[in-house]
């Protein structure tokens, strides 16, 4: 099952449950992942090359209910094209999400004196497993992957694909949102919305599993921080995540979440 079917019309999205955020709304990693992996979609057709990158910028919660998305192509051919997919409530003209996607066509590249570094495989599977719960109660994306915990590295694996012939990098968005929320410098303490979220790769993961070493800064003073990490395959790094973080208190009655991001 995917978290997000398309409608009989075109570019029409009806999210599951399980696409819910912590708190209002659905969640920034399952909202960026449904529009980079239409453009992952498209891509074969038009001969756009591997996504290796998406900026996402979440403009306002996105609701429990029908979505529609609209691609428009900034540019293409080449080794480099670049493409935005925006999301509206189907009948809104006030849009919740925008996604800016870089897709480049692969090519070997002879470099001499490059050593690629070595790394040991990890098997995630021998780590404790870790279960956050919405602070509604309520199925939510979470819900939707597996998580466990080893050292330094947050290890998650999609029990259900984002959409029907997403590619790589949507799969990586989903876990990569997580990232503050991993390293968040004080926990069940205030919420820390995400909104925007960048993810680079440079090569496609290896398996099911995406690891995520994590990072975060706060400013108090200012309700600010930021969050990034390293992106990791079971065979080691495959790229970087960053996101800017806004520190606001907790929804008056709302219990305090030990979830990752509230964005989107």
């Amino acid at each position: 099952m995917a978290i997000f079917e398309p409608t009989a019309t075109p570019h029409h999205w009806k999210p599951a449950a399980l696409a819910a955020g912590p708190f209002a709304g659905l969640q920034g990693g399952a909202v960026a992942s449904l529009l980079t992996g239409e453009v992952e979609a498209m891509a074969g057709a038009r001969n756009w090359g591997s996504a290796i990158s998406a900026s996402a910028w979440f403009l306002r919660p996105t609701p429990m209910a029908e979505l529609r998305t609209r691609v428009a192509v900034v540019t293409e051919g080449g080794r480099v094209s670049v493409v935005d997919n925006t999301l509206w409530p189907a009948g809104e003209e006030q849009p919740c999400a925008t996604v800016r996607v870089t897709l480049s066509r692969e090519r070997p590249v002879d470099v001499p004196g490059f050593c690629r570094p070595a790394a040991d495989r990890v098997d995630p599977t021998v780590f404790p497993l870790r279960s956050p719960h919405a602070v509604h109660g309520r199925s939510w994306f979470m819900d939707a992957m597996e998580a466990r915990a080893g050292g330094d590295v947050a290890w998650f694996r999609m029990h259900h694909s984002v959409i029907t012939d997403a590619g790589p990098l949507a799969r990586v968005l989903s876990p990569a949102d997580w990232t503050h929320g991993i390293a968040r410098p004080v926990q069940n303490a205030v919420a820390d919305p995400n909104p925007n979220l960048a993810v680079q790769l440079f090569k496609p993961p290896r398996g099911e599993w995406i690891g995520v070493r994590a990072e975060a800064r706060w400013r108090p003073e200012a309700g600010l921080g930021v969050g990034s990490g390293v992106l990791l395959d079971v065979d080691g790094e495959i790229g970087r995540v960053s996101m800017s973080v806004i520190l606001v208190p907790f929804p008056r009655n709302a219990p305090a979440s030990g979830a990752g991001s509230a964005a989107g």
